[in-house]
């Protein structure tokens, strides 16, 4: 399978802001984002061009396939089901990605970035409606059961994550019960309900050309 195996801290650099791909040390004085906040490469700091309309909706499909982790061939998938669905595509795809098992145990706080989210299912830590599910593309539906595996519930990793995660949580799609380390998917949200600033109509101008 491909993988993207440079720093990651360079995809951030390369968008302009911050992706949050490093979890809490984004947080920290040891962002590289906050140090060297050009684009990365020898000519990185020097003045460039305006950017045409073809690069803005290419760089928006970047940083969302950036967000969430996912190549170009699984994100064309998902752009051609939420182009069948009903409604706004732009809004059907959001969603579809923010119903990713990987996303979801992410949300929860049950790890620090989509990385490590990706590799707590990957490696089988965690359930869903009481059965182990180890695909990190998994589409979770509203009413599921997301909980930690018992014999996972001592991991350091997964304790120090959800400490860090104060009070309840701030997605109304989304319960989290931190003492019995498990969390509901309550219902898709609404795209006005997602805190993520992107403009998801870009990349359907994109597809659509």
């Amino acid at each position: 399978m491909a993988r993207y195996r440079d720093s990651v801290c360079k995809l951030c650099r390369r968008e302009g802001e911050k992706l949050f791909l490093k979890g809490n040390r984004c947080l920290s004085t040891k962002c590289s984002f906050e140090r060297k906040s050009y684009i990365p490469g020898q000519h990185g700091q020097t003045r460039r061009r305006r950017i045409s309309n073809f690069g803005l909706q290419l760089r928006e499909k970047q940083k969302i396939k950036r967000m969430y982790g996912i190549l170009e061939k699984q994100f064309r998938t998902y752009f051609a089901k939420a182009d069948q669905m009903k409604g706004e595509t732009g809004t059907n795809l959001m969603q579809i990605l923010e119903q990713r098992l990987d996303n979801v145990v992410y949300r929860l706080g049950f790890a620090p970035s989509h990385a490590a989210s990706r590799q707590l299912v990957a490696h089988r830590h965690l359930m869903v409606n009481g059965r182990t599910v180890n695909i990190p593309s998994f589409l979770v539906s509203p009413g599921d059961e997301i909980r930690v595996r018992e014999k996972s519930r001592k991991m350091d990793s997964i304790l120090d994550s959800i400490r860090r995660v104060k009070g309840d949580l701030d997605l109304p799609w989304l319960e989290l019960d931190k003492a019995k380390m498990k969390g509901t998917f309550i219902a898709v949200p609404d795209r006005d309900q997602m805190n993520i600033e992107v403009n998801e109509r870009l990349v359907v101008e994109l597809y659509s050309k």
